[in-house]
């Protein structure tokens, strides 16, 4: 199956090439859709700033040797005893102390927590976080993180090569990919055996009350407008969003919809308050790891998003250096593969695949792991939204997160 769009295009072909899909969990813990949290989020919306860009933090790597680093939960190799294996061992090469802070919870909250600080180019406590593409554009937008010095990152050369450029940093001058990933649908297999095919199947009267969507906005409404036909990798109108906005406040209005969560919405399929969601694939895959092969995840039939999440350095962090030794050491092939065995995302590495390969050639198999081109046919990114857009549409899915 070859539509016009994806398969032609050549970051997709290179995602193919050398890298692996979603498996285990990325998102952090959202603490529901309460109105606080919400609130939080709604308040987080906010796209503007001072007209003058804060200034970079003086680097202080030479003498502190030492960084945090802010990501979501579960995204980094783990053994049995919570440590991390690859983390362990950079800081015995490297000679630096390293504090893994599962601090992002939901780009939104997080960027709502550091916003202030990032304005005025302090300190937010992580030398490098890593957050979702089009939270990275606002901040590079802002100007709130620090360019790279790319002769302390020589393992850039191993980004694959048609990730070298995006819209919202070209040449990756200050930001470089972690990891990729797919939303799509799930559903609790023996309770709906007949499994489900589309969005629309999320509206049928047997799922009322028993059905989650995600906190994320681009992976909600990216998925209903998918339904509607919209094409979210290029620019949509008012109206087409509007209309996708109409069916989730329905739905949400008519108890169809149980809750609008981040990652907590896979408790509610553990439990069996909920039977079917909008979902990340790879917390399907790490579900059925703990609690039982009882779940199932799919791409739906008008399609999914594919989104990658970013280290950048802040700029405020006084510690550049070393966090951009910690960057360049996750771009080997070897240690990215580490990491794709445990986490089973899209790596942006080149060479990973290979390497992974030879730690389970069976990771090879698996279509969210290493997707075939006509897998990566059936997802689309959502495309680059200007500022007032972003403030725009965020604002009125935020609203229905209130009404939830």
């Amino acid at each position: 199956m070859k539509p016009s769009n994806l398969p032609q295009d050549p970051m997709i072909r290179q995602l193919v090439q050398s890298a692996r899909a979603s498996h285990v969990t990325r998102r952090g813990l959202l603490a529901g859709a309460g109105a606080g949290a919400a609130a939080l989020a709604l308040a987080a919306c906010s796209t503007g700033g001072a007209s003058g860009k804060p200034t970079a933090a003086k680097d202080q790597s030479a003498s502190d040797k030492a960084l945090t680093w802010a990501n979501w939960q579960a995204y980094l190799d783990q053994d049995d005893a919570g440590k991390y294996p690859t983390l362990e061992a950079f800081e015995k090469q490297s000679g630096l102390k390293v504090k893994y802070d599962v601090a992002v919870d939901d780009n939104n909250t997080y960027y709502a927590k550091v916003k202030d600080q990032l304005a005025l180019g302090k300190d937010i406590g992580a030398d490098t976080v890593c957050l979702t593409d089009w939270m990275i554009a606002r901040w590079i937008r802002l100007g709130y993180v620090q360019p790279f010095d790319e002769a302390k990152i020589p393992n850039k050369k191993n980004l694959v090569k048609n990730l070298q450029d995006v819209d919202f940093d070209p040449g990756r001058k200050k930001s470089l990919p972690w990891q990729s990933g797919f939303a799509g649908i799930c559903w609790n297999k023996e309770k709906l055996p007949n499994g489900l095919k589309s969005v629309d199947d999320l509206w049928k009267p047997e799922l009322k009350g028993k059905v989650g969507v995600l906190s994320e906005m681009r992976d909600t409404m990216g998925l209903i407008m998918l339904q509607q036909g919209v094409d979210i990798s290029q620019k949509f109108s008012q109206a087409d969003f509007d209309k996708a906005i109409e069916t989730l406040t329905k739905e949400v209005n008519d108890g169809q919809v149980r809750n609008i969560k981040g990652n907590s919405y896979l408790n509610d399929l553990k439990s069996g308050d909920t039977l079917a969601a909008i979902c990340w694939s790879g917390d399907i895959t790490q579900l059925n790891a703990e609690a039982g092969d009882n779940w199932e995840f799919a791409i739906p039939e008008a399609g999914g998003t594919l989104w990658s999440d970013n280290f950048v350095i802040p700029i405020g962090s006084s510690r550049k250096a070393n966090a951009e030794k910690l960057i360049d050491y996750y771009y080997e092939p070897e240690v990215a593969a580490e990491v794709a065995a445990w986490v089973n995302y899209i790596t942006p590495v080149e060479g990973a695949k290979e390497a992974a390969t030879k730690i389970d050639p069976k990771l090879a198999e698996n279509q969210l792991i290493f997707p075939d081109e006509e897998t990566l046919a059936k997802v689309k990114i959502f495309h680059s939204l200007t500022p007032a857009e972003e403030q725009r549409y965020q604002a009125d899915f935020q609203k229905v997160i209130l009404g939830a």
